[in-house]
Formats: C-alpha cells, sequence, structure tokens
C-alpha cells in the first residue's frame, strides 16, 4: 500500500529553462500553491578546486559572500531577508557550493537582486576575510575538534585518497587560510563566481515569463567569467586494505570502514547506495538489526554515502558497546557486508527499499527550497535538470541481481579503509 499511495503522489516537476549570453543557465518552476518562492544559484566549485595549499577556500566563501557587497552594507546581507519574512542558507560539497533563500512570493525581486550582487560585486576584502577566519575556525572546533569522533571523516579521507583533492575535507586547514592573502582570495572568487560556472534557480508562485524577464535584467549584465578548467584526476584504485589505528578523546572505541563507490551519477551508483540503504539506514536495517539489536555488539551504528561528481565513499561506522573489542565489532560489521556479496537479496527488501526512496523523494518535492536544489544539482551533475523526474526511475530498475553484483565489485576488502578508533589513555 505505501508504495502505490507513494507513487500515486509522484508528479513530474514541470519548469523552463534558458541561457543568458553570459553563461548562465536560468530554470523556472511555478507553483501557485503557496505564496513563496525559493532562489537559489549553484556554483560549481567545491573542494576539489582547490590547490593543496589552499584548501578550504571554496567553504570559507560559503561564509564570506555573506558579508555584503558593494551595495550591500557589511553584515546586512541576511537582514534583508530577515525583514522581508524569508530564509536563507548555504552549504559546500567536493563540487558545489549552493545559496538560497525562501521568501514571500512578492519578493522574488529581493532574491534576484541579493544573488547577483553576490556574483557581480561580492565584498571580498581584508576586514572580512579575518572576520570570517574566526568563525571557519569555531566551527572547525566544533565540528571536526571537540567533537568525539568528530575527524572520521578527515582521517578517512586522507587514506581513501592519495592524488584527487577529495582527500581533504571541505573544512579545509586553518594553516592555509591563514597563510592566504587577500588577492587570493580575489582570485578564486573572480575564477569561479561567474555566471557560466552557475545555473540560478526560481521555484513557487511566480510567472514564468515575468521570472525569466527578471533573471536576465539583474543577471544579464554580468560578464562572463573565463572558461573553467575542470579537474582531470583520476584517482588510482587502492589495491588493498588500508587499516590504521586512531586515538581520540573517547570513552568507547569505534570502528570505521569506508568502501570506495561509483560516481554520482553513474549506473552502479544506484545499486551501491541502496545497498547502502540495506545495510545500515533506518531500525530494520541489516547493520542495525544483527549488530546493534541481536548481538548487542553496537552502542550506536550509522552509514552514509557520499555522491560525489568523481568516485566517492561509503562510510559506515558503529560504536561499540562497554566491553565490546574493536575486532569483535568489526567482524560482525563484516559478516553482514559478506552476506550481501554471497547471498541472494530477497525481493521484499528490495520492495522496501523503493518505498522508501519513493517517499523520500515525494517529500524532498514537496517543498519549494527542496524542488529549486533538486534541478540545480540536476543540471549541474547530471547535464539535465530533467533528470529530476527520470532520477527516481533509475533506482526503481535496480534488481537485486545488481545490487549482488555491486556487492561483489566495491564491498570487498580490497576497496577498503578500516579504521580503530580508541581511547587516547590506550595509547602507548
Amino acid at each position: 500500500m505505501t508504495t502505490i499511495a507513494t507513487q500515486a503522489q509522484m508528479r513530474d516537476v514541470e519548469f523552463q529553462e534558458f541561457d543568458l549570453k553570459n553563461g548562465l543557465h536560468v530554470i523556472v518552476h511555478q507553483d501557485h500553491s503557496t505564496p513563496i518562492v525559493a532562489v537559489g544559484v549553484m556554483y560549481h566549485v567545491g573542494s576539489k578546486n582547490e590547490t593543496p595549499d589552499r584548501r578550504g577556500f571554496a567553504h570559507f566563501f560559503e561564509h564570506l559572500l555573506f558579508e555584503g557587497s558593494d551595495n550591500i552594507a557589511r553584515g546586512e546581507f541576511s537582514k534583508y531577508v530577515e525583514r522581508a519574512g524569508g530564509v536563507l542558507n548555504a552549504n559546500t560539497t567536493g563540487d558545489r557550493t549552493y545559496y538560497y533563500e525562501v521568501l514571500p512570493s512578492n519578493q522574488l525581486d529581493l532574491g534576484l537582486w541579493l544573488e547577483s550582487e553576490r556574483m557581480m560585486h561580492a565584498r571580498v576584502d581584508q576586514k572580512g576575510i579575518d572576520t570570517q577566519r574566526e568563525v571557519v575556525k569555531e566551527e572547525r572546533r566544533q565540528r571536526y575538534e571537540n567533537q568525539p569522533y568528530g575527524s572520521i571523516l578527515i582521517e578517512v579521507l586522507k587514506r581513501a585518497y592519495k592524488e584527487h583533492p577529495y582527500r581533504w575535507p571541505t573544512i579545509g586547514f586553518m594553516e592555509d587560510l591563514n597563510a592566504a592573502n587577500a588577492q587570493d582570495f580575489v582570485d578564486f572568487y573572480k575564477s569561479y563566481y561567474v555566471p557560466n560556472n552557475a545555473v540560478l534557480v526560481i521555484a513557487g508562485d511566480v510567472d514564468i515569463k515575468k521570472a525569466l524577464k527578471e533573471a536576465g535584467s539583474y543577471f544579464g549584465p554580468i560578464p562572463r567569467g573565463s572558461d573553467i578548467k575542470r579537474l582531470q584526476v583520476v584517482e588510482p584504485p587502492l589495491n588493498g586494505e588500508v587499516r590504521d589505528v586512531v586515538y581520540d578523546q573517547i570513552q568507547l572505541p569505534a570502528v570505521v570502514e569506508a568502501y570506495r563507490i561509483p560516481a554520482y551519477g553513474s549506473p552502479d551508483f544506484y545499486a551501491v547506495d541502496m545497498l547502502n540503504r540495506l545495510l545500515s539506514q533506518g531500525n530494520s536495517s541489516r547493520l542495525q538489526r544483527s549488530v546493534k539489536d541481536e548481538q548487542q555488539k553496537a552502542l550506536y551504528l550509522g552509514s552514509f554515502t557520499l555522491p560525489l561528481e568523481d568516485p566517492g565513499l561509503s562510510i559506515a561506522f558503529a560504536v561499540a558497546n562497554a566491553g565490546v573489542s574493536p575486532e569483535d565489532l568489526e567482524k560482525a560489521m563484516d559478516a553482514e557486508f559478506e552476506r550481501v556479496r554471497t547471498e541472494p537479496i530477497s525481493e521484499k527488501e528490495v520492495q522496501r527499499l523503493r518505498a522508501q526512496i519513493e517517499t523520500e523523494f515525494v517529500t524532498d518535492n514537496s517543498r519549494m527550497a527542496g524542488i529549486a536544489s533538486n534541478l540545480a544539482s540536476a543540471y549541474t551533475f547530471l547535464g539535465d535538470a530533467g533528470m529530476v523526474n527520470k532520477e527516481i526511475a533509475r533506482y526503481m530498475a535496480v534488481t537485486p541481481e545488481d545490487m549482488l553484483a555491486a556487492a561483489q565489485k566495491y564491498f570487498i576488502p580490497a576497496n577498503r579503509v578500516v579504521l580503530h578508533y580508541l581511547p587516547k589513555n590506550q595509547q602507548q
């Protein structure tokens, strides 16, 4: 019943799109059901576009570009949105940086003006740089340095990649940000924050013709930037399991297993992502049920897929229950990975996963912010905004046989990094 009900709610996201002469791609989705509008701009720049001595620039700009512009006073950017009754935010990955506002629909001009100011002449100066350095330092301390097990991603990435810039986290390293001068930041801004490296999405209670016209009015005068040189690094295979021990300010040991997976959008990606869900997402998932509930080897267990433009990672981690050694915990986890490599996956389990994924798609596309982000991502990474309506079919087409083949190809010891987290007081 869940699958039938969910399928009935699946409606295509209708949109129109066109390109400005400066290379900016514009997508408009019209929906008059609620008097709100989402304005989002996705720049095709992330931490993989940084150099090894300037790690953290992409994420730093996520903060810096709220400082204001030639026409927006310092500290006023967010206040414009808040005074209009809206919300705003931004986020960065290894591949892209995304900014958005959700506003009352009569404030569309405000959202377009703010984002055009961000793109045309943001405030990139020493005062803003110094201010945001302190903000990023504090974020790094809270999320990574002072958080138990907070360094997992940092420790995994530097072992899972040797050549590719994915080997460093988006948060970067403070020594690089401290070493950079103002001109370094200006150069990064002028290189990547250009219309031909971005997509603008307008989603909500708007008139399509008017929205397209206003997008052209605000963004059309912005000069085209230089052509972007896309990264050509191909990470070599691991060719063998990588193992290490990390000592941290923790009380209970933990086990981390990170497997190399195919790039987002590639045929195998969807089978691998469904495998990851089968193993660890939800209380009825295999790792949760076996390792945590039945064997009680883990106090907490989680997993996530890094869906990256180049081959990414699937990371599973578990915190050991009191008295359980990391060796025993790893053995219990490995037994479940062995099962998906050797035993057929039941059609019932696949149907449950399909229903879960359908529900996620419906939920995501029930909000204007979700639609805007999905349209931007489909255009940027799948090469076609229309994939916003077709991607679910890729998941639905995955068979138990596809998942078994993917497990045998990717979820193998020779293709992973294994870390044992131990309390610092055990370090000799």
